[in-house]
């Protein structure tokens, strides 16, 4: 017999305008999911304030994040779509959860260790971000959480933290679902044009719907070795090649592959090959993108009835957790 279906959450932190390793890490992956299951996408904007301190950069990028999901293929009409701070409950829950949560388990976190790692001041936003995440995923009862590998410790900190609380208030009864991590197995690592992995703060990625003389300077200045024209070239150790596969269809790549390997064919040849494929790649929905930024209400009514809708799911969680430790409210 078939279990329950499951109900997916994820969240997209704004801040920074959204790049190709986000839409391949993570964003291609959410339209796929929305459509088939109960879906709450939300825009993660009190974790952005761990690192961003600039009020008008938070609301652009919160609202830009909003029309690049709209404009790559989600339906509102499917799942919803909404800001993390338009569902107030969320730290309510968090709050809970860190009257739970060992200082020794955070003190572990890689993803905390990471960020520190590349300079990142060591706020205790950053530190307890775990908590909150799991916060953001139990207060819509979530079930299965789609992540790639380097987010799976975090999961597993949503998976104690669900389990340690049915196990002091559930009285036999679980209150909260032990969520899954739905590892995307097909999740690239996307090359910046540094060669490091794309990432905001590296200051190497290229926006998605980056277009004209910018994409055409960003993708020229991709890093390549020194392998002369003329010579023969081993596609899977170039970084643009790494992005060509990205976008590319099979008989583009294995052309633009025996083309390396035969000689003649230059970084230039390539990065031109690339720039029209991405172009391409994205070239409705960036139309869609044009006619969305022309309509903001609309885009922040998605907002609002996404918000309306956590809210709703919300509500029936924290009734619950409320019951449960006793939190007695008045109101």
């Amino acid at each position: 017999m078939a279990g329950p279906s499951p109900v997916i959450v994820s969240g997209l932190q704004p801040s920074g305008t959204l790049h190709i390793g986000n839409y391949f890490g993570a964003i291609r992956q959410h339209i796929a999911l929305h459509r088939d299951h109960e879906a709450y996408f939300f825009i993660v904007n009190y974790h952005a304030m761990t690192t961003l301190h600039d009020a008008e950069a938070l609301r652009t990028y919160s609202f830009d994040i909003a029309l690049d999901y709209l404009a790559l293929g989600f339906d509102p009409n499917q799942a919803a779509l909404f800001l993390q701070s338009d569902v107030p409950a969320v730290n309510e829950l968090a709050w809970i959860f860190y009257t739970l949560t060992p200082v020794s388990q955070l003190d572990k976190a890689v993803s905390f260790k990471d960020k520190v790692a590349q300079g990142l001041t060591p706020n205790a936003g950053l530190f307890n971000y775990p908590v909150l995440q799991a916060a953001d995923i139990l207060i819509y009862a979530g079930t299965r959480v789609p992540v790639g590998q380097d987010q799976k410790q975090n999961i597993e900190i949503t998976r104690n933290l669900a389990q340690k609380f049915n196990a002091i208030f559930g009285s036999g009864v679980p209150i909260l679902p032990v969520p899954e991590p739905y590892i995307l197995e097909d999740v690239a690592v996307v090359p910046g044009v540094d060669g490091r992995k794309m990432s905001k703060s590296y200051g190497n990625a290229i926006g998605i719907f980056e277009e004209g003389k910018a994409l055409k300077k960003k993708v020229m200045s991709i890093v390549t070795d020194s392998t002369p024209l003329e010579a023969p070239k081993d596609p899977d150790t170039c970084n643009v090649f790494a992005l060509i596969k990205l976008f590319a269809d099979k008989e583009t790549l294995e052309r633009v592959a025996g083309a390396y390997r035969a000689g003649g064919y230059g970084f230039g040849h390539a990065k031109k090959e690339l720039l029209g494929l991405m172009t391409a790649y994205f070239a409705e929905a960036r139309d869609r993108r044009r006619e969305l930024v022309a309509r903001p209400d609309y885009v922040r009514d998605v907002l609002r009835e996404g918000g309306k809708r956590g809210r709703e799911k919300a509500a029936g969680v924290m009734a619950r957790v409320r019951e449960a430790t006793g939190v007695v409210t008045t109101y």
